[in-house]
């Protein structure tokens, strides 16, 4: 029903945002009025996940999503291509019209993908941050019954004997965590790369690798069930979802830091009033309760960001990995 009170601006604005069923949405009502003005969105608009669907990236991606549309009138489409270092969504995404309607995810893995692959492009200067939307720490994992019952155990035995640091594949977020712990640490350590996690965490159970590196996410149900041990966590506090557990800077190396993340883009060129929009989107859903709620229960810290912040921690992340590979001696691939 039309209000009597309303001026002919006023109801033709309650009009537009019925229309988008947005009628009721308080906290959206700002955003709406201002992306509608602009005309943008005016159409479904694409998200370029360099991940399978299933993965932590995929299902955070797919939550908020979900409430972007919601928040901003048109349909966000997920569209996975996975495939190493990120190479087919990079080039799906630099493609695509620069309108504002194509987007992409980028990961920690795209900052260590720079210096790991030899790229056609630049992560950096073709690409636009809009926001970061989820930070992670990776936890290092031994046997529930093994003789490493925290780090103190795992620094003291890796000065006496050479240990075995499972990880998944050389190049991951994973491997170059467990490569930058030997080179901190300077324990006698060989790392053992694996196809999946699964295989990672065989390997541990049957005493083949003395300690894992691995999200949480990836082994909830196994952490969860007190199947496996977690020692330390990488980030520079402590976790939500594993309050518990110190981390390898608390519990004894202080120079050993890893914090994951996942963060939306766009190509170079985008509209800067759709980047500005998109970031505003991002921060309002990611201090929706619900949203926190079942992020963190994923394991990961809700946190958006300016594309300035972005842009800085991907230069950081990029500069780090590229010396962890240095000092590895890993080849470009």
């Amino acid at each position: 029903m039309h209000s009597p009170f309303l001026s002919p601006r006023g109801r033709e604005r309650r009009a537009l945002l019925a229309r988008l069923g947005a009628v009721g949405a308080a906290s959206a009502l700002p955003l709406q009025a201002a992306w509608a003005s602009d005309g943008y969105p005016t159409h479904p608009i694409r998200v370029v996940v360099p991940f399978g669907p299933g993965g932590l990236a995929d299902i955070s991606m797919r939550l908020i999503a979900q409430k972007l549309s919601e928040r901003l009138g048109q349909q966000f489409v997920i569209d996975n291509r996975p495939g190493a270092g990120g190479v087919a969504a990079a080039t799906g995404t630099l493609s695509a019209p620069r309108d504002g309607h194509t987007l992409i995810m980028f990961t920690n893995g795209t900052a260590i993908g720079k210096s790991l692959f030899k790229l056609s492009y630049d992560p950096e200067t073709d690409f636009t941050p809009i926001s970061s939307l989820t930070y992670f720490d990776l936890i290092l994992i031994t046997r529930k019954d093994g003789s490493i019952g925290d780090l103190k155990a795992l620094l003291a035995q890796g000065r006496q004997r050479q240990l075995t640091l499972g990880t998944i594949n050389p190049g991951s977020t994973q491997n170059l965590s467990g490569e930058l712990f030997r080179s901190v640490s300077r324990i006698k350590a060989e790392l053992v790369p694996y196809k999946s996690t699964p295989e990672v965490l065989t390997a541990l159970i049957r005493g083949d690798i003395d300690v894992a590196f691995e999200s949480y996410a990836a082994l909830k149900g196994p952490v969860d069930s007190g199947q496996v041990k977690v020692i330390a966590t990488t980030g520079p506090t402590r976790t939500a979802w594993l309050p518990q557990v110190p981390t390898v800077r608390e519990a004894g190396l202080p120079g050993y830091e890893v914090t994951g993340w996942n963060a939306l883009y766009a190509a170079v060129g985008v509209p800067p009033k759709a980047v500005e929009v998109l970031d505003q989107a991002v921060r309002e859903v990611i201090h929706l309760p619900d949203v926190r709620e079942r992020l963190l229960k994923l394991g990961t810290e809700p946190k958006a960001s300016t594309p300035a912040e972005l842009a800085a921690v991907f230069r950081r992340d990029a500069a780090k990995w590229a010396e962890v590979i240095r000092v590895a001696g890993i080849k470009v691939q």
